[in-house]
């Protein structure tokens, strides 16, 4: 079923399914009709010859150059080639077909002024699999993402490169062998297009639905390594947690109750210590904060994916065409900085707890760095190397974005986001926390095998849900009684994280919040 679009009412979830599951694409009857009325509404100021900026004016510093109808088209052209000026490495397919959705969706509101055949154009695009190629640096996410996103635009109008059926090819010849007309571009519609948030935004959007699954395997990590260093789980009581009130603590807490219900390993109480170190303890608190904000940042994305952010903005009714300011990348780059913080925690307390297990000095009686063959063999030792070195690099990635600006356009853009950058190294960011997060699962696991190995019942005490999560483990990875090629091993855990297999055995058990 096709994703309906009106500027309205599209979701983060079918945003994902158009990405990633190349489910098709459809204008609302509604955002046809309010299309075409703003459209004509543009028509009819430039029969009035109205000098309006960016219909018959320059752009940027250049907004006080008045431009004759004559050269409207070489406007617009010029405006789209000069502007690609993008650089490095192309985007993944899904993050360009996120950013195609999300600048079709702003421009069916009607409040954008460019003609249907052009929206419709793009559209046939996205859903015939044309995918311009978009380099992944070069945007201040100012006056939007204008770099990127002229990108776009310079397929659209059959310039440029594109990936098309899994090659890279002139987007011309792409096109014309999926049947669609190259667009000559109107008054108004280069900034129409390759004005706003729709780069920054498609890429904070992937990272922030899978961070929304990270933070539950998380959960299970925690989980695991509670099974594997006796956990005192008394911690995770409800009483505690709905004294403080924060709903991300309350989750968390409810999730490592529901993990390790039936757990003869991880109980209420342990008679060989009185608590856990706040790895453990503490894991609602530092699990829930990061889920709080991954919520703040789920808001203000629903937001975004709806707005209107070109310039300037067409209101037919009113009357009015306004140059304002709603391409400024400021809400989702202070969003996607707060998001990447978020996740980087979950890594950081990660790792904490892998050393836990590693340390002989810390791992209530497991052997130094989980091997039984310790000085012949390492055992896990490097793989928490590795860990701490993805922690610390997070740590670089961390820095806000948003806290830097650079002027631009002679000192006319005098304030810029950077909000693509904030995007792009939460990406980043969310690559190491899975790796993280998977060397601890990995670490757990080893753990839980070796106290079987003790005789004490590790694998068998194991509560329902650690112990469908553990089988799972099994089915990818063995246990490692001598010293293997880690990082083919660490590498199986990563992968049945991002592909989601893992919390999908998990919550076959139970679901998570």
């Amino acid at each position: 079923m096709a994703v309906i679009i009106n500027g309205h009412d599209l979701t983060i979830e079918e945003v994902i399914s158009v990405c990633r599951n190349n489910e098709q694409v459809e204008l609302a009857p509604e955002a046809v009709t309010a299309v075409k009325k703003a459209r004509a509404y543009i028509e009819k100021k430039l029969d009035e010859k109205a000098v309006i900026y960016g219909l018959t004016t320059g752009f940027g510093k250049f907004a006080n150059v008045v431009i004759s109808n004559e050269q409207t088209e070489e406007l617009q052209r010029n405006l789209i080639i000069s502007h690609t000026c993008a650089m490095g490495e192309a985007y993944p397919r899904h993050y360009v077909r996120a950013a195609m959705l999300l600048r079709c969706n702003a421009l069916s509101r009607g409040n954008s002024g460019i003609r249907l055949e052009t929206l419709q154009t793009l559209i046939d695009m996205l859903n015939n699999g044309v995918h311009p190629v978009i380099p992944e640096k070069g945007s201040l996410g100012a006056s939007g993402d204008l770099a990127p996103l002229s990108h776009i635009a310079l397929a659209l109008i059959g310039e440029g490169k594109v990936e098309y059926k899994g090659e890279i090819v002139d987007a011309a010849a792409a096109m014309k062998e999926a049947g669609i007309n190259p667009v000559v571009l109107a008054a108004k519609e280069g900034l129409a297009l390759n004005n706003g948030t729709q780069m920054m935004t498609a890429v904070g959007l992937n990272v922030l639905w899978d961070a929304m699954s990270l933070q539950k395997v998380a959960d299970i990590a925690c989980a695991m390594t509670g099974e594997a260093l006796h956990a005192i789980k008394k911690a995770y009581d409800y009483k505690i947690h709905d004294l403080r009130g924060h709903n991300g603590q309350k989750e968390a807490a409810e999730n490592l109750l529901a993990l390790l219900e039936g757990s003869s390993n991880a109980l209420p109480l342990q008679e060989t210590k009185v608590q856990d170190p706040y790895t453990l303890r503490c894991a609602p608190q530092i699990h829930g904060a990061s889920r709080d904000a991954i919520r703040y940042a789920y808001d203000m994305v629903s937001r975004e994916i709806n707005a209107v952010t070109d310039n300037p903005i067409v209101f037919p009714d009113e009357d009015e065409v306004i140059s304002g300011g709603n391409f400024h990348g400021q809400p989702m780059a202070l969003t996607f900085d707060f998001l990447k913080i978020a996740i980087s925690e979950l890594a950081n307390v990660s790792e904490r707890r892998t050393e836990r297990l590693v340390n002989p000095a810390l791992s209530e009686g497991l052997p130094a760095f989980l091997t039984k063959d310790g000085g012949v063999c390492s055992g896990f030792m490097i793989a928490q190397y590795a860990a701490a070195s993805m922690v610390s690099e997070n740590k670089v990635y961390d820095h806000p974005a948003c806290v830097d600006s650079i002027p631009s356009s002679a000192n006319q853009e005098d304030h810029v986001s950077m909000g693509t950058t904030s995007a792009r190294t939460a990406a980043m960011v969310l690559d190491n926390a899975q790796k993280v997060i998977g060397i601890e699962i990995a670490a757990a696991a080893q753990g839980i095998w070796l106290r079987q190995e003790q005789g004490q019942k590790g694998i068998e005490n194991l509560a329902p849900a650690t112990r469908a999560a553990y089988e799972y483990i099994r089915t990818v990875s063995d246990p490692i009684e001598r010293d293997v090629i880690m990082h083919d091993e660490l590498v199986k855990f990563d992968e049945m994280i991002k592909n989601g297999k893992l919390l999908a055995a998990v919550e076959k058990t139970v679901k998570l919040k």
